[in-house]
């Protein structure tokens, strides 16, 4: 049973969804994000109380000194979730680093500070689970996604490496790769989004890779089928399939 439980990212979307499953089973959960009283409202649907912690990822120190602090006063985190993230469309002729910091700051800087702050505890004490909340875009570069996949297979390669470092240590690693989940962030993005999910079910697949222990979570199973199999194409091949996508409206 997982006793105790931190998610970033918890104020609304898959982490509020999935702080939500969890309580339902009994985890005390500790939700943290940037904005305190989207959390509290999180916290007052839950069916047993949780934590609330003020946390703004993009400032990874301050967070893993947070997480540490979180860690002691709960006796312990069974489980770990980086779920904070962000997302935008940009062509490439438009980027420039002021556009990208903010994305690899708390996708990239911000998961990694996340899932590390208490991993050597978790090593020493022989137990818990780390989940990384990645995404299809770390399959491939996805069009006008040069930094959201970059940032993406970036995470997934992070928990694969520690998945195979941490294998005999009793410590857990799970990457989660949605993908399209109604979520506010999402709803940003203006094109097509084919087998969108409700956060609800994300969350239900989420807990049962948790409990089965599952190296990598892709789902739903049709858009994780049609995007490994853009793996297989030849560099070249790619290249003219992307050349097709639409330009994103709000970055032209």
């Amino acid at each position: 049973m997982i006793r105790t439980a931190l998610i970033t990212g918890a104020s609304s979307g898959i982490g509020a969804a999935l702080a939500r499953k969890l309580a339902e089973r009994g985890t005390e959960v500790v939700l943290a994000a940037r904005r305190e009283d989207a959390l509290r409202e999180v916290q007052a649907s839950l069916p047993r109380s949780a934590r609330v912690e003020v946390m703004d990822v993009s400032r990874p120190d301050d967070a893993a000194a947070a997480i540490r602090r979180l860690d002691e006063q709960v006796g312990g985190l069974d489980l770990v979730v980086a779920n904070a993230g962000v997302a935008g469309l940009r062509w490439a002729g438009e980027l420039d680093w002021e556009s990208c910091a903010p994305m690899i700051d708390v996708n990239v800087r911000g998961a990694i500070a996340t899932l590390t702050a208490v991993l050597p505890r978790m090593a020493e004490r022989r137990r818990g689970h780390l989940v990384g909340i990645s995404s299809m875009a770390a399959y491939r570069g996805l069009p006008h996604n040069a930094i959201y996949s970059a940032t993406k297979a970036c995470l997934s390669t992070f928990l694969e490496s520690l998945r195979v470092d941490l294998a005999r240590t009793g410590v857990r690693v799970t990457d989660v790769r949605p993908g399209f989940v109604q979520t506010a962030m999402t709803a940003q993005a203006d094109h097509a989004k084919p087998f969108q999910m409700d956060a609800r079910a994300a969350a239900a697949r989420i807990v049962r890779a948790i409990d089965r222990d599952a190296a990598v979570a892709a789902f739903p199973w049709q858009t994780a089928a049609l995007v490994r199999s853009l793996t297989l194409l030849p560099a070249r091949a790619y290249g003219i399939v992307g050349r097709l996508a639409r330009p994103p409206r709000q970055s032209r």
